[in-house]
C-alpha cells in the first residue's frame, strides 16, 4: 500500500493533527509506504496564478510547477485528507491544492467527441479517505449539503478507480467537545482506518 496523507491545519497539536497521527499509526501498522503532505508547512502555494489558468487545459504546459503534487498523486494508490470544515467546506488552502494540483491529462481527461463528460485519471487510487472535524450539528451539515463531503467522495472520487473504496468520519459540534467525546471520535477514527486498510496487511517474515 502506498499512502498519500494530505494534511491540513494552521495550529499546532490541534484535535485533527490527533486525528491525522491515528491515521499515520494505522497505516504503519499495516506497513504502508507514506508520504505526508502538510499544506500549511509549505512550500506550496495554493493561489492559481493567471499563467496556471491559460496552460490549465494545456497539457504540455499545465504541469510545470506542480512536478511534485503530480508525482506524489500518481504515486499513492490510497489517499487519506485529513482537515477542519470551515463553512461546511474544505480550507482555502485545501481546495486551492485541488485548483492547482488535479490537472487534465492527470487527474482526469477534459470532455471530448463522443465523451461529453470528463474521464477519470487516477485510476491507481484504490482507496479514498476523509476524515474531519465540524463546528456545526450533523444535522446542520446535512442541511446545507456537506459541500466539503461531496467534493472529495463523489467529485474526487469519479476520477478514482470505478470501485474506489471509501471511508469517513466527522466530530461535529467540535466548538462544544469534550475531553470524552474527542477520545470517542479518534477511537472511531481507529476502527474506521483498521477497515479501511484491513485489505493490506503488512507482510509476514519467514525464518528461513
Amino acid at each position: 500500500m502506498r499512502a498519500l496523507v494530505v494534511y491540513c491545519h494552521p495550529r499546532k497539536a490541534s484535535f485533527t493533527e490527533a486525528v491525522r497521527e491515528v491515521v499515520l499509526e494505522k497505516l504503519a501498522a499495516v506497513g504502508a509506504e507514506v508520504r505526508l503532505v502538510d499544506l500549511y508547512a509549505g512550500p506550496f502555494a495554493p493561489v492559481l496564478t493567471a499563467q496556471e489558468h491559460e496552460w490549465y487545459e494545456d497539457e504540455s504546459l499545465n504541469r510545470q510547477g506542480i512536478e511534485q503534487e503530480i508525482e506524489d498523486l500518481t504515486w499513492c494508490d490510497t489517499l487519506i485528507f485529513v482537515y477542519p470544515t470551515w463553512w461546511y467546506g474544505l480550507p482555502a488552502i485545501l481546495k486551492g491544492w485541488l485548483d492547482r494540483a488535479l490537472v487534465p491529462g492527470v487527474a482526469f481527461l477534459m470532455p471530448s467527441e463522443g465523451h461529453p463528460d470528463i474521464r477519470p485519471g487516477l485510476s491507481n487510487i484504490t482507496r479514498l479517505g476523509v476524515f474531519t472535524t465540524c463546528g456545526a450539528s450533523w444535522w446542520l451539515t446535512r442541511f446545507v449539503g456537506a459541500p466539503g463531503k461531496r467534493t472529495l467522495l463523489r467529485g474526487l472520487r469519479l476520477i478514482c478507480a470505478p470501485r474506489c473504496k471509501t471511508t469517513f468520519a466527522a466530530h461535529y459540534l467540535m466548538d462544544s467537545s469534550t475531553p470524552e467525546s474527542r477520545a470517542k471520535h479518534l477511537a472511531k477514527v481507529a476502527r474506521k482506518m483498521e477497515r479501511f486498510v484491513g485489505a493490506a496487511k503488512a507482510p509476514e517474515t519467514v525464518n528461513a
